[in-house]
């Protein structure tokens, strides 16, 4: 993930609390997001052990989309109520996914104009 990420135009990565987040301009896209007491406690016996990333989303109707479209790797917890990021369990993603998960959520906290040069350098 830390690859795919540095590899986006103006990303930087940053180290919060011991936990690597990666932002564009500032702005967070994707971060590594163990699951805390709250979690834990509202997923029940559901919850993964495994590594986690966050990511944003481009707005809530993606989000839904993701957690229908394949909830043994898209999953939210009550924290993220009315919130465009999802969680990903990092074990049971494919690469070709990650990849397309973490673009995705750079393309949507990415300045508009930044966007634009890359999907038309990309196309």
């Amino acid at each position: 993930m830390r690859r795919i990420a540095l590899a986006l135009p103006e990303t930087s990565e940053v180290l919060s609390r011991d936990l690597r987040q990666w932002r564009v301009k500032d702005k967070l896209f994707v971060w590594e997001r163990p699951l805390r007491g709250s979690d834990l406690a509202a997923l029940g016996d559901a919850a993964p052990d495994g590594p986690i990333l966050g990511a944003r989303v481009e707005h809530l109707v993606a989000k839904e989309a993701l957690l229908a479209d394949d909830p043994a790797v898209y999953f939210t917890t009550p924290h993220f109520d009315g919130y465009p990021a999802i969680l990903v369990r990092l074990e049971r993603i494919g690469l070709e996914d990650l990849d397309e998960v973490i673009v995705e959520a750079w393309l949507a906290r990415a300045p508009k104009r930044l966007a634009r040069a890359y999907v038309e350098n990309r196309a």
